[in-house]
């Protein structure tokens, strides 16, 4: 992970932890994840949100009136709104992504939850990934959800990660380890 990724990973982790905690005291929590997920919707189909967010050009004072405008329309929770106008105020809305991809990691923790990454050369059935998803439950302890891509890069098998850990079980890998193998003996 590039520097100013990682700077900006942990701005939002900060943000989404008190986000977190605040609506866990207030008993919000379920509220908070209906406004993640709409306002994860709106900055994912409008390019204008997108670059309020990201624009040097504009003024603090622009970007919370605009973000106090777009949240109080979309009815999010008290505690999202105020932290949506803090970020502004300090320049932070940039890590908005982030701080949605963070908050929801929480709430899927606080849930027992945790999501799987997977990548396979062709689209997984929906028995396959039931499958995949009891088993990586039986193992991780926690149930477990199937975010699923396809990479024909791959030719075949699956590349699973599970928090920090990773299960390559890819043919390009083992023709890497082939490859790097013969190397040595040559």
């Amino acid at each position: 992970m590039s520097e100013p990724a990682s700077i900006s990973v942990g701005i939002a982790e900060r943000y989404a932890t008190a986000i977190f905690e605040i609506a866990k005291e207030n008993k919000r929590l379920a509220n908070l994840e209906t406004s993640l997920s709409d306002l994860s919707t709106a900055l994912g189909d409008s390019p204008e949100l997108r670059s309020l967010i990201a624009s040097p050009l504009v003024t603090r004072a622009e970007q919370e009136a605009a973000i106090s405008a777009i949240a109080e329309k979309m009815e999010l929770v008290q505690v999202l709104r105020k932290a949506l106008a803090l970020m502004a105020q300090k320049r932070r809305l940039f890590v908005l992504p982030q701080l949605i991809t963070a908050l929801r990691d929480l709430l899927a923790d606080e849930r027992g939850e945790v999501t799987a990454d997977v990548a396979s050369a062709k689209a997984l059935t929906k028995a396959q990934t039931d499958k995949l998803a009891a088993t990586l439950t039986e193992r991780v302890g926690k149930t477990v959800t199937i975010n699923a891509t396809v990479d024909e890069n791959l030719i075949g098998g699956l590349v699973v990660k599970v928090g920090s850990k990773m299960i390559d079980t890819s043919i390009r890998s083992k023709l890497n380890s082939l490859q790097n193998a013969m190397k040595e003996v040559g």
